[in-house]
């Protein structure tokens, strides 16, 4: 029995050593658009077929879906690829945009937890291009555009899960504004399905200039550490875990001053951290998200619940409550 755990062990260390690999051929996939491409064609695919619509080899991408086969992304039968359960998940509609984000050299630094980087508070990839953050990058158009389509299509998700896991959350509310909300995909979708709220999409100036028009939504343009629009609600959504424990205070405080004081909330949409030994099946992923957050920025991270209730009594708040959307952000709801 010892040897057997002794070679346990031993597979244990290559599995962590090599656990990079994994993300990284999931990349890949996500990039020649595999799972849209079997998605699309409504059934399985021969190594042919997928390597024509790929444009990709049909060496390279046999070794690539032999890897992700034995992982569970995809299936195989009788010689044909399909989509599983999973793999469907990742398609550009879901997480596929996420994990093309989280490619970039801004999210995806080899260097980006090194010791000295965390005796030092700078990740090595922010020193080498001299900033605070992966904006600075020369490479920021392309990181740029890479966030912005993940975010839309996250920021979709996290509204369909609010929509079905909190739909009381707009109950008593006639206007909601979604800070940071960029061109209002979040407040679109929640607008349609709440259609007694005005949504008020609150950005840079910048960025709500070219919006598209959203049946329901208005755009404001300004600067979130100044003021913002009033209204009802005002909607957080994963923004203050961008910015460091003085940073979401001034947030918090001006979302504060937006609201009636009876009757509003400021809604955070962000993560949890399980700091107690429990958890549920986002517990891995929100602290995989807190270990980008250290390697990207200087300032931001994800918080355990003690560090939420912190940040609101600092900001003035007298309650709060937590809502579980079955996703890996919460709603926190809080309240003057």
């Amino acid at each position: 029995m010892a040897v057997d755990k002794e070679v346990q062990l031993h597979a244990q260390a290559w599995d962590h050593a090599l656990s990079y690999i994994k993300p990284t051929a999931l990349d890949a996939a996500v990039e020649l658009e595999i799972p849209d491409i079997l998605e699309d064609h409504g059934g399985p695919m021969s190594l042919s077929e997928l390597s024509a619509a790929t444009g990709c080899p049909r060496e390279p991408l046999y070794r690539l879906m032999r890897f992700l086969i034995f992982h569970g992304i995809f299936t195989k039968s009788d010689d044909c690829y399909a989509q599983s359960p999973l793999s469907r998940l990742f398609t550009r509609e879901n997480l596929g945009l996420y994990m093309l984000m989280q490619a970039t050299p801004a999210t995806r630094s080899p260097a980006g937890l090194s010791g000295e980087a965390l005796k030092t508070g700078t990740p090595l990839y922010l020193k080498s291009i001299r900033g605070e953050d992966s904006w600075n990058d020369p490479a920021y158009g392309f990181h740029m555009r890479a966030f912005t389509n993940a975010m839309t299509a996250h920021s979709r998700l996290t509204a369909a899960a609010i929509v079905t896991n909190y739909p009381t959350a707009f109950d008593g509310v006639r206007s909601v504004v979604d800070v940071g909300g960029r061109h209002g995909m979040a407040i679109g979708r929640l607008v349609e399905a709440f259609p007694w709220v005005r949504g008020i999409t609150f950005d840079l100036p910048e960025i709500v200039a070219d919006a598209p028009p959203l049946k329901g939504v208005d755009f404001v343009g300004g600067d979130m550490f100044k003021s913002v629009p009033k209204a009802d609600a005002v909607m957080l959504m994963w923004i203050l875990h961008d910015w460091s424990d003085d940073k979401c205070i001034e947030i918090l405080k001006k979302c504060k001053e937006a609201i009636p004081t009876s009757t509003g909330k400021v809604m955070i949409v962000d993560a949890i951290i399980n700091e107690e030994g429990e958890g549920d099946e986002f517990s891995g992923a929100r602290l995989s998200l807190d270990m980008i957050m250290m390697a990207t920025t200087t300032q931001g991270k994800e918080r355990s619940y003690k560090e939420w209730v912190h940040l609101l009594n600092k900001a003035g708040f007298s309650k709060h409550s937590v809502k579980n959307i079955k996703t890996i952000e919460f709603v926190i709801d809080a309240y003057p």
